[in-house]
């Protein structure tokens, strides 16, 4: 068998295609000369040829067989209707020349005209329908041929043809004929884009592995230039889907390789003659990265069409800005003061980078303009997340090592009053314990008239309302005081020892010269001498409030920075104010996700008091610094309010306090029977054995957190609140018999014993503890001595009643309606006893208070 290159064999296919397609053939084989072997070749192939053709036909004729038939059928009808319109005609004519017509005849002949007439429209019809169906068929041929020469323009243009003659045919869509004609060019239709597709690749070429854009206006080997591809792009209605679609790949293989920020090591963009690709390495500046970005821009619009530029800057465009700014420009931002110079150099970056895509004819650059007008504001937005940030990890991080912290307050006191305190224990800025040197208000000094120890208002069950700061009036009954605290009074020295003034320094001008004392006894009298206490005490902080205290800081010295004349040709000098107000942000968000991370651990509540009140203590003593300095200007002093953020920690404080302290007195009420009464529960002696244990244990945890006067409040008001659910309880009897009378005291006796031991004045005061120590456990409990005699009353008989009420000091703590209730309960009704009720009613106030 001859080969295909061979000269018979290429005789041979120049004889087939001169036979079937009526081309010439080219020079090389013309030339061939024709031999005797070469003919049966060329017999051969074009036998073959015409049984290929053969089976074509007849193929053809297969399938449109039905449609021959039908159309052989209807040629048919229509000849005979032309004999019968001749016969017709032809009977017509003989009627005519006959002498005599009748009406009836005439009407018949008249019906056969208008029927031939309406049979030829039909058939002219036809006929102009057959026409109009060739002439699409042909109208289609002509695109089958522009679509094999890839002649896309061409065959788009004779499609879009094809559909108005079709729409001009006569005939309903429904007719099988046209029906086929559609179906066909729907067909070379989509035949013609799969040769669109082919060559808009061979014109766009996206290689997302090895990072490559090829963009070619056109090529050699394709007819069609990328400009005729976009006006098939809008034949076909595809421009934004292709340029999506192109804008994606570009993305994926140029784009996001070079922004991804998280990377270390970022590729460089490079261009050569058509191709676009990464290659090298570039730094991750934002020089670098703009100056790439604009040679992938000037690339495209090199390369692109201006429609489809258009395009890029309407829909697609707005995503890469909207990354700029997001990510790479925003993490250029500064949270302070430091790297502003570079700062400067971005917002200039930011803007000429604007500019040169406006040159290249891009719009929509509004997001990337807005940044750089705003960028001031961008930076204070900065300073504001980081700020809130710091705050929010470092309470994420927990509370951590706990630090004691010292308070001071000094107080001007005369030598009476310092005479007075010393005597009652009062110590100099040496004494850790110094607060405890305020006694119960009648020694202290006039102003100091607070006493810890007074009862305190019961916290109510936490409704929410706390979390609002709603209340405050009401939680001030239930907060520390730290001005002035109750403290035992000390026994007085003998006369021999020494002065307790020589302690404070007074005195030492005294002249034992009885002349100078003549002297000054007959001079006027003077002014009281006075002198400064400093008081002292110590309490523990976690570690959350010096980040935040150095935060804020650094933001109020940033502030101020601004307001300096070097910073007036800054960007962000109009921002002073802002940074003033990122304190208070600051703070807040410290009061609002505090108690989430301080609650659960021990002492936590606690801990946010302390906290709390340093915080409002330090900034108090920073903003009062502040408008002493003189290295800031008078703006940035006014600039700078802390006073209603301090005041709304110290109520943060309070609340923080109160709220632990309501939380553990209704936990002690649980434990004491909650609503039912304690002696009512089925193992009394094991419910205020849990009860007692629980403020031992809280007060242990609590001893290195508080102060210790918050200390002592904070136990005095559970051992309270312990105190005031047993007598609630015992008042509650209807009786009281002598074994029950017994077992209550007892209980109260145990209760005593095991509260007692936290208030013995060594252990407020820190030192040894020494035999027959009285505990001071009233001073902090106003229901204590309640407790205390009602004890006594269980134990008494009607005489001793009598004298607890009449020559004690029961009355002190009872009204005399509460004890005759409790003589009711605990006696029989008899002579004695309302003798004995009578008198207490008659002597309500025995002491006369």
């Amino acid at each position: 068998m001859a080969s295909a290159d061979s000269p018979a064999a290429q005789m041979a296919q120049a004889l087939v295609d001169f036979s079937v397609q009526g081309a010439f053939p080219e020079d090389t084989v013309s030339s061939l000369s024709i031999d005797a072997e070469s003919l049966p070749a060329a017999i051969k192939a074009l036998a073959d040829a015409k049984a290929k053709l053969q089976a074509e036909i007849h193929a053809i004729n297969e399938e449109t067989a039905d449609d021959v038939r039908s159309w052989q059928a209807n040629a048919q009808s229509v000849q005979d209707d032309i004999l019968r319109s001749k016969a017709l005609a032809t009977e017509i004519i003989k009627a005519s020349e006959a002498p005599v017509v009748s009406g009836r005849a005439v009407d018949e002949i008249e019906a056969k005209a208008d029927f031939l007439i309406r049979e030829l429209n039909y058939n002219a019809q036809v006929k102009e329908t057959l026409k109009g169906i060739r002439t699409v068929n042909q109208t289609l041929d002509e695109v089958e041929q522009a679509r094999d020469e890839r002649r896309i323009l061409d065959a788009l243009h004779l499609l879009e043809k094809s559909w108005k003659q079709l729409d001009t045919v006569g005939v309903n869509r429904s007719c099988r004929a046209v029906k086929l004609l559609d179906i066909r060019a729907f067909e070379l239709k989509s035949d013609v884009h799969e040769v669109f597709e082919h060559v808009w690749n061979a014109l766009i070429h996206v290689d997302t592995e090895k990072q490559r854009v090829s963009i070619s206006s056109s090529r050699e080997d394709e007819s069609m230039s990328l400009e005729d591809a976009v006006i098939g792009l809008r034949a076909y209605k595809e421009v934004d889907q292709r340029m999506s679609r192109l804008w994606q790949d570009i993305n994926q293989a140029i784009l996001l390789p070079r922004m991804d920020i998280t990377k270390d090591k970022l590729p460089g963009v490079h261009t050569q003659d058509s191709i676009l690709e990464l290659r090298g390495s570039t730094n991750k500046s934002i020089h670098s990265l703009f100056a790439d970005l604009e040679q992938v821009f000037s690339y495209l619009v090199q390369r692109l069409p201006p429609d489809l530029i258009e395009t890029i800057s309407s829909t697609l465009l707005p995503e890469t800005i909207h990354k700029i700014t997001s990510v790479w420009l925003d993490s250029a931002v500064p949270s302070s003061l430091q790297d502003m110079d570079q700062f400067q150099e971005v917002i200039g970056a930011a803007r000429g980078f604007c500019t040169r895509l406006t040159v290249l004819g891009f719009t929509n650059l509004g997001g990337l303009q807005e940044w750089t007008e705003n960028a001031p504001k961008v930076w204070l937005s900065k300073c504001r997340e980081a700020a809130l940030d710091l705050v929010r990890i470092k309470l994420a991080q927990g509370l951590g090592a706990p630090k004691r912290v010292e308070k001071v307050e000094k107080q001007m006191v005369s030598k009476s009053e310092g005479q007075q305190l010393v005597a009652n224990g009062a110590t100099a800025s040496a004494d850790d314990h110094g607060w405890d040197a305020w006694d119960d208000g009648e020694q202290a000094a006039p102003e100091e008239t607070a006493d810890v120890g007074t009862e305190e208002t019961p916290a109510g069950d936490d409704d929410g309302t706390d979390a609002w700061g709603w209340g405050e009036e009401e939680a001030a009954a239930e907060a520390p005081n730290e001005e002035a605290k109750e403290v035992p009074q000390e026994e007085s020295k003998p006369d021999d020892e020494d002065d307790p003034s020589e302690a404070w320094g007074w005195g030492d001008e005294a002249n034992t010269d009885d002349a100078d004392t003549l002297e000054k006894a007959a001079a006027p009298p003077v002014e009281p001498q006075t002198r400064e206490l400093v008081l002292k005490e110590t309490y523990s902080i976690s570690s959350l409030p010096q980040p935040v205290l150095d935060l804020i800081f650094a933001i109020v010295e940033d502030g101020a920075a601004l307001t300096q004349d070097s910073y007036a040709g800054s960007p962000v000098a109009a921002q002073a104010a802002g940074l003033f107000s990122l304190p208070t942000l600051a703070l807040a968000i410290f009061r609002a996700v505090s108690p989430h991370y301080y609650a659960p651990g021990i002492g936590g509540n606690m801990y946010l008091y302390n906290d709390s009140a340093y915080l409002a203590e330090q900034l108090s003593e920073f903003a009062a610094a502040w408008k002493t300095r003189d290295d800031i200007s008078a703006r940035a002093q006014n600039m700078l309010r802390l006073d209603n953020d301090i005041k709304s920690l110290q109520s943060f404080a309070n609340r923080a306090y109160t709220n632990e302290l309501a939380i553990q007195k209704t936990v002690l009420r649980d434990l004491l029977g909650g609503e039912q009464n304690l002696l009512h529960q089925p193992d009394t002696p094991t419910s205020v054995s849990s009860a007692t244990a629980r403020v031992r244990a809280l007060a242990t945890a609590w001893e290195d957190i508080l102060a210790r006067s918050v200390w002592q409040q904070a136990v005095g008001s559970l051992v309270d609140a312990v105190a005031a659910k047993m007598i609630a309880d015992v008042t509650d009897l209807p009786s009281i018999g002598q074994d029950e009378a017994y077992n209550i005291a007892k209980l109260i006796a145990s209760v005593e014993e095991a509260l007692d031991e936290l208030f013995l004045p060594s252990r407020l005061h820190g030192t040894t503890r020494e035999e027959g120590e009285v505990p001071v456990t009233a001073q902090f409990a106003g229901n204590w001595l309640r407790l205390k005699y009602l004890s006594e009353v269980l134990q008494s008989n009607l005489r001793d009643v009598r004298f607890l009420w009449v020559e004690g000091e029961l009355s002190l703590y009872f009204t005399a309606e509460e004890v005759v209730d409790l003589v009711k309960v605990s006696f029989e009704d008899n002579v004695r006893t309302r003798e004995v009720i009578r008198e207490i009613r008659g002597n309500a106030r025995p002491l006369g208070e």
